[in-house]
């Protein structure tokens, strides 16, 4: 990654994608919406996101997006990972296994070398984006976002050691992204000279990081300090939908240890996602996204004294209504799961109905495609 990568001047276009496993489908629908919008408003039919956008983030599945995006792959591209290797990464583990996880991590691992390269670093020229993804090093107990910004603290190289977080395998932090508790076991990686083990980002409050990567962007402590403000900086956030939790009340009172335990991850997700896109409505204009909730609505058309950017929010609820609502009729049973590899059409189907329904180009007007090329 060269240092011009991460100059200030002019606009600067973000982009996040949540996680969210197989659903990852969803966004890669709104994502191929926004890549067809994209080359007709350029002219050309070789347009692709990472001319668009100058840092792309991502959690879980939206690091395996994000960072093929980053790579200067189409949404096409990224689509026929989910359509034809889905299964293998999807592989059951062993019964007497399944206590720890549901699935094995080498046919994961392997299909992440084959895309990325085994050999390729963080800091590789190969990325056209500045790129993060979330992680979080279960060893410490904390959430790890990583980039490839070359000015960022810890990717210059130590004097002493020479040891330099670029130097990470980019397939091995995306694995990790994306390591799932009860899913996939955790990632074991060496940072400098001590291991640490990294699970799934989505256990953090960033499985959505579209905040967080408005703060990498412009807090000084990342070095960057890109100015920000509505017709400077465009953020979009693409989500991978919303399944609503409706608890029949005969069973509110009768919730015991475990069945409480089972749902807190959840929750807690949930709640990271909701606080990461109100927190944006709120500092930036924002000009698309589905209702927060019957109080505070979708807050299009409020914009605060100074918004910091302008502000996308791509995603549905995979309820009937919700669905119904994008003009969709799938069965919500089939697009709630986090590992339905089967129903992969059907998300992609939702995706489609999403994109068609939420994505315009004049949500773009302010910011029009450049001629930067990454392919």
């Amino acid at each position: 990654m060269q240092n011009s990568m991460a100059g200030a001047s002019g606009q600067k276009k973000l982009l996040a994608i949540d996680g969210g496993g197989v659903r990852g489908v969803i966004a890669l629908q709104v994502l191929a919406r926004l890549e067809s919008l994209l080359r007709e408003l350029s002219g050309n039919p070789a347009y692709r996101l990472c001319d668009y956008f100058d840092y792309i983030a991502g959690t879980s599945t939206g690091a395996i997006i994000a960072t093929g995006l980053s790579f200067g792959m189409s949404v096409d591209d990224i689509f026929t990972i989910y359509r034809q290797r889905g299964r293998d990464i999807f592989t059951k583990a062993p019964f007497y296994r399944r206590w720890y996880f549901r699935y094995e991590g080498a046919p994961f691992d392997c299909v992440l070398r084959e895309v990325f390269g085994a050999n390729t670093r963080l800091g590789s020229d190969k990325l056209r984006t500045l790129l993060m993804m979330v992680l979080r090093n279960a060893s410490t107990d904390s959430p790890w976002p990583l980039s490839n910004n070359p000015l960022a603290k810890y990717n210059t190289a130590d004097l002493k050691s020479g040891e330099s977080n670029l130097d990470l395998k980019l397939w091995q932090l995306v694995r990790a992204s994306a390591a799932a508790p009860t899913f996939f076991p955790p990632v074991e990686i060496l940072v400098g000279s001590r291991p640490f083990l990294f699970v799934d980002g989505g256990v953090t409050p960033f499985n959505n990081p579209a905040l967080l990567l408005f703060l990498m962007a412009t807090l000084p402590c990342y070095n960057l300090e890109w100015p920000s403000g509505a017709d400077r900086m465009l953020l979009v956030s693409v989500g991978t939908g919303v399944v609503p939790v409706n608890l029949p009340r005969p069973k509110m009172s009768n919730i015991g240890l475990l069945a409480s335990a089972a749902m807190v991850p959840s929750a807690l997700i949930s709640a990271g996602i909701l606080n990461q896109d109100m927190s944006c409505r709120a500092i930036g204009r924002c000009l698309a996204g589905h209702a927060i909730d019957s109080e505070v609505g979708d807050l299009i058309g409020y914009t605060p004294a100074a918004p910091r950017f302008t502000y996308l929010r791509y995603n549905a609820e995979l309820s009937k209504s919700g669905l119904a609502a994008i003009g969709s009729d799938v069965l919500p049973e089939r697009v709630q799961k986090l590992d339905l590899v089967d129903a992969v059409p059907e998300l992609a189907e939702v995706g489609r109905a999403l994109a068609a329904a939420a994505v315009r180009s004049e949500h773009f007007a302010g910011f029009p495609p450049i001629s930067r090329t990454c392919h």
